[in-house]
């Protein structure tokens, strides 16, 4: 491992063969009548949430649903989600989440791959679910937040009086698929990733480890929680004490690991609300004392944008979390100014990885460097090759493409044997990620291989560009695209949102091109009213893209 933890935390974790129905068992256990979730004025319990997972366990398995069958959830955050998550673990069968907001013909084109059974929706998407089910094999539909429709059973109603204890299946937890998750479609149609019970606890418990100084510590009844092992000067923040408000789709690998299973882990308490509003989640996160901020870049942004942020009294924060996308520089500084006691911490991942690899360092005396994604965690190797291809790695600070191997890779691509045979090489995971390792092992990310612009045989990273962008006094968001030409390649374009409308196309175009080599020049600036983004807070570049043809 590049960074030495404190003596107490051990380099390498021992991960117990339990499956994930084992986290919510020893939350209950552990937690019992803390509030694991809050919605409204409704609140669940650590208790209450395990027995309503095992009342919908036992009522799939009554209707002969269980291990070798796939069951979607196609809903936001709503305190029925985790319900449903767990409840389809602990009956045997694999989660597949769904995007509430997808088009029909791809929900249509994902339920169909992912051969779901049966889905768990939610008001109005559950009329879209409806519309498309027929060329599915879903024959079971559940709906939670509205009235079911013809052929659909009612969340509550449909659990009502099973028992409330888990059912007794078997599950080998190195093959049975707990997730099938798939990509964000950021770059063309989603791919469904493959990930065994052992890659979702392995990853949860990497990621509730390294941010308490914890080590995994299963009991004699088979639930698994941690034991803080690391003092409270370098983790402040002790288990079974955290506030948050999450606002990251539990549909997104982020969300399922670092939303879900991990404040499961640690015995977090978790609020959720409809949407985000800026004044609203700054208020909540006032009155409910929160310890932690996490999410994309893209919530950030808006927090600092928001008046409200600088009067809020936020002085319980004790740490703020991003990944889905590279964070700013300056952002990151911004941050650092309000928040100088807190541990800012970047991740990096992605849905093939289960959800992460690296971090910054979790506890205070950690260097964190601005720009870097932070070093592995616990039993994971990245290494840099050669963008064009190879496996030999290239010298530290030279860039090329992430490779990662660790316990938490996927076992491949569902039913694309081919495309997992092209990134999947002797247990290393091509990322498609552009990146560099510095002396230390920590790394960066520069850019998506498949955003990577090539002009005139050079290559060009929109991220440096981004960067310089978002530097600028009055950019409140920025987004780089190639234009292609047949003559050169690929012309750097730049959307922008601006914050103030006194900033010129003239200025930006100049203060960036002033500052790149001649052949990364910005040849093209648009001001936009917003950057188009995915649920997961990643940039479509596809939809900007869209507006060059």
């Amino acid at each position: 491992m590049p960074i030495t933890l404190p003596a107490e935390v051990p380099g390498s974790l021992d991960y117990p063969e339990l499956p994930v129905g084992a986290i919510v068992a020893g939350a209950a256990a552990r937690w019992g009548d803390r509030v694991a979730y809050l919605h409204h004025d409704r609140q669940l319990t650590f208790a209450e949430v395990y027995r309503a997972a095992c009342r919908f366990a036992n009522a799939l398995r009554a209707h002969d649903i269980g291990p070798g069958d796939t069951v979607a959830i196609h809903a936001p955050n709503c305190l029925a989600y985790p319900v449903a998550y767990y409840g389809i673990l602990l009956a045997g069968a694999t989660f597949t989440p769904a995007n509430p907001l997808l088009p029909p013909a791809d929900l249509a084109a994902q339920l169909a791959d992912s051969g779901a059974v049966a889905a768990v929706s939610f008001g109005r998407a559950a009329q879209a679910l409806a519309a498309v089910r027929e060329h599915t094999q879903v024959r079971l539909v559940v709906v939670t937040g509205g009235e079911p429709g013809p052929g659909q059973l009612e969340f509550e109603e449909f659990s009502a009086g099973q028992p409330e204890t888990r059912p007794d299946v078997r599950i080998d937890v190195r093959t049975r698929l707990a997730h099938l998750a798939y990509t964000g479609g950021t770059t063309g149609r989603s791919k469904g990733v493959e990930l065994p019970h052992r890659n979702v606890v392995v990853n949860s418990l990497q990621y509730g480890c390294w941010g308490s100084g914890s080590v995994p510590a299963p009991d004699a009844d088979g639930n698994l929680t941690l034991d803080q092992v690391g003092g409270e000067a370098e983790w402040p923040a002790r288990l079974g004490t955290g506030v948050g408000i999450n606002l990251t789709p539990w549909f997104h690998a982020m969300g399922t690991i670092g939303g879900l299973n991990v404040p499961m882990l640690s015995g977090g308490t978790i609020a959720l609300q409809d949407g985000f509003d800026p004044v609203r989640y700054l208020a909540d996160g006032e009155r409910l004392r929160i310890t932690q901020i996490g999410g994309a870049p893209a919530l950030f942004a808006a927090l600092l944008a928001c008046p409200d942020f600088r009067t809020r009294d936020l002085s319980s924060v004790r740490a703020l979390s991003s990944g889905a996308a590279p964070m700013p520089h300056e952002m990151i500084r911004a941050l650092a100014r309000r928040f100088p006691d807190a541990v800012i911490n970047e991740g990096y991942g992605l849905t093939e990885v289960t959800m992460g690899a690296t971090s910054g360092p979790g506890f205070r005396s950690g260097v964190r460097k601005q720009g870097t994604v932070g070093v592995p965690v616990f039993d994971t190797e990245v290494k840099i090759v050669p963008a064009e291809g190879g496996e030999d790695p290239l010298p530290t600070g030279e860039q090329g493409e992430v490779c990662i191997r660790g316990p938490q890779v996927m076992i491949g691509y569902h039913n694309r044997p081919e495309e997992t045979a092209a990134v999947l090489v002797d247990g290393w995971l091509h990322t498609g990620d552009i990146g560099v390792l510095d002396k230390e092992g920590y790394l960066s990310i520069v850019d998506r291989k498949k955003d990577m612009l090539l002009y005139k045989g050079y290559n060009v990273y929109p991220r440096e560009l981004e960067e310089l962008l978002m530097s600028q006094p009055g950019v409140r968001s920025a987004a780089v695209v190639g234009r292609r030409r047949t003559d050169v390649g690929e012309l750097p374009v730049a959307f922008v949102v601006r914050g103030d409308d006194a900033v010129t196309e003239e200025s930006l175009m100049a203060a960036v091109n002033e500052n790149v080599l001649p052949y990364k020049r910005l040849r093209e600036l648009y001001f936009v009213d917003e950057i188009p983004v995915s649920a997961a807070g990643k940039v479509l570049k596809r939809e900007l893209r869209k507006q060059l043809d």
